[in-house]
């Protein structure tokens, strides 16, 4: 067997059902034993036409995503009995692994089953007549709040209760960034290696901050007399505290640059931080103040609507 049908076909894992037949026809005729002498050609011939017969299946094609060179191993109805079987402990897929609201102590454990343990019985239950199986990658979704990815650092992460695992999580991770555990997926069977575990980093949404790659905005509340004198104020960032001068005449919406603030970056620049101005108006007004804004209101002609 091909040690990979898609490179066998040279498409990629995307490929559209189309892409794949094409490069099967042109590879057939290519390395047919009746046109090519080549004593390789026939069996180049039998991985091409084995990736194919695969590929363009739609079903053993999911079964081969999911499970690798070990699919033929696994029956038709492995995923439903897992899946099924243990919905009543909040689905049968490992999900999660999340952080204590402090980010200190280490991680929950990862939600539903522990599919490591069913996968390595399955295999070596299954597997002793023939030769060693390598363990499948695992894949399951990190949450992180803002700042947790911001900083990063090294924690603790629990799976399933059970195996504990210190993870180098990188300053500046982005959402759908994946973090590699060598050899910590699937067991495998003989002396075969085994899986990887990838966790994927899922950002928690932020009610102060909104992130589009590396850069960060946050509101910037401001007063009046601040918007309209200018003023140097203060604003939270991931990272901590820093101070902002904000322009006078600064209206609603105005976004001050803060180059550098945003999301680190190992592999090059920052990102920067957007400060974006609110203008706040006092629910409440004392006497005096209410006397000096309607002293404003008479002597000013400013009018929005005009402008």
């Amino acid at each position: 067997m091909a040690n990979d049908f898609y490179q066998a076909l040279g498409v990629a894992k995307t490929a559209s059902a189309d892409e794949i037949q094409r490069a099967y026809r042109k590879l057939a005729r290519q390395h047919h034993p009746d046109v090519n002498s080549d004593p390789a050609a026939e069996e180049r011939f039998k991985e091409i036409s084995e990736a194919y017969q695969v590929l363009s299946d739609p079903e053993q094609r999911k079964k081969y995503d999911r499970f690798g060179a070990d699919f033929r191993r696994v029956p038709d109805d492995f995923g439903e009995r897992v899946y099924a079987g243990d919905a009543g402990r909040g689905g049968g897929r490992v999900r999660y692994a999340q952080a204590d609201p402090g980010f200190a102590g280490g991680f929950e454990g990862f939600e539903g089953i522990d599919i490591e343990d069913l996968l390595g019985g399955f295999f070596r239950d299954r597997g002793s007549g023939g030769g060693p199986i390598a363990g499948a990658d695992q894949e399951a979704e990190l949450e992180l709040t803002v700042e947790e990815a911001y900083r990063g650092g090294r924690r603790h992460l629990s799976v399933a209760g059970e195996r504990g695992y210190d993870v180098d999580i990188p300053a500046g991770v982005l959402d759908g960034q994946r973090i590699r555990l060598a050899g910590q997926g699937g067991r495998a069977s003989g002396n075969a290696a085994p899986g990887d575990l990838y966790l994927v980093v899922r950002i928690k949404p932020d009610r102060r901050y909104r992130l589009s790659g590396r850069d960060i905005t946050v509101e910037l509340p401001v007063s009046p007399w601040e918007a309209a004198l200018g003023a140097t104020v203060p604003v939270l960032t991931p990272g901590g505290e820093v101070k902002v001068r904000v322009v006078p005449g600064s209206s609603t919406g105005r976004r001050l640059r803060l180059r550098g603030e945003g999301m680190p970056n190992p592999k090059g620049e920052p990102g920067d931080l957007y400060a974006e101005v609110r203008v706040m108006v006092p629910k409440k007004l004392g006497k005096r103040e209410r006397e000096l804004f309607e002293e404003l209101a008479a002597v000013s002609d400013f009018d929005p609507r005009r402008t």
